[in-house]
């Protein structure tokens, strides 16, 4: 919520990925309610990910939650999902409005995660979304240690059935 595109894992993942787009968007500020944050921040995403049709999105957090509404709305759009410590407790994802969706998603969430709440996660993903891999990895909220070891190739382009086997926990 208060990160950017200028952050930690959006650099690691730039030196990746040369073309990836990693925009900052509307800034966190104490005056700002929660939804309407989302809301200004999905008005400015959407148009983005409207250039193509076959996104691998990576999110964080609140980008997870952002990754997760844009996926539900336009999952023709997604061939893909990685979500870090996603926030996904959210009334906009409330699994009694959505049926679960067949996007293949992989999700990476620390244990000792003081943020997100990991248990609330990883039910709410189990009934979002059909394709999951859900990983808890030894690490907090920020996951710097583990983006960092990733090998975020396989990740992105392999085989999402072959990355079971690789990552599930």
């Amino acid at each position: 919520m208060e990160s950017s595109g200028q952050g930690f894992k959006g650099r690691l993942l730039r030196n990746i990925f040369p073309n990836i787009k990693t925009p900052s968007f509307f800034p966190y500020t104490p005056n700002t309610s929660f939804q309407e944050l989302l809301k200004k921040r999905m008005d400015q995403l959407v148009p983005i990910l409207q250039e193509k049709t076959s996104w691998a999105i990576i999110g964080s957090s609140f980008g997870g939650l952002m990754a997760s509404l844009y996926a539900f709305r336009y999952p023709e759009n997604v061939d893909r999902l990685v979500l870090l410590a996603p926030f996904l407790d959210d009334k906009n994802l409330d699994p009694r409005d959505h049926k679960p969706i067949d996007v293949p998603v992989i999700v990476f969430h620390g244990k000792n995660d003081a943020v997100v709440n990991l248990d609330i996660t990883r039910r709410r993903a189990n009934e979002l979304f059909k394709n999951l891999i859900y990983n808890e990895v030894e690490d907090d909220h920020f996951l710097h240690p583990t983006v960092s070891r990733l090998d975020w190739y396989k990740v992105v382009y392999d085989d999402f059935h072959a990355l079971m086997a690789l990552y599930i926990l």
